[in-house]
């Protein structure tokens, strides 16, 4: 099992916030069958002022380059995606063209 982390920001708009936080105590069964159906075990996002932090676990197998645009494929999914995009925003740093920011792992309890 592989686990991942990843930041972004929310626009700083009004009503941004609260619209990102019901859609996501709402999100759509076809998203979450799309996320299962790439192999990702585990998600949860987190959120501080407007940065969101994801971490999620996926099989051994799963790359995030090839996977998350075959997830995409689904029109619901990417219809979510779109929606999604209009309330965020890249996290300061990420490369051009990331949108979900990968970060490093830096300590486990584990090692």
């Amino acid at each position: 099992m592989k686990s991942f982390a990843m930041t972004l920001g929310l626009k700083s708009d009004p009503g941004v916030l609260d619209e990102y936080t019901r859609r996501h105590r709402a999100v759509w069964p076809e998203v979450l069958e799309g996320l299962r159906g790439i192999g990702i075990k585990k998600m949860k996002i987190y959120l501080h002022g407007r940065k969101l932090f994801m971490y999620l676990e996926a099989d051994d197998d799963f790359d995030p380059a090839r996977d998350f645009p075959r997830y995409m494929d689904d029109p619901r999914a990417k219809e979510w995606d779109e929606l999604m995009r209009g309330l965020q925003e890249p996290a300061p740093g990420a490369k051009p063209g990331e949108w979900w920011a990968e970060m490093e792992e830096v300590f486990d309890l584990d090692w």
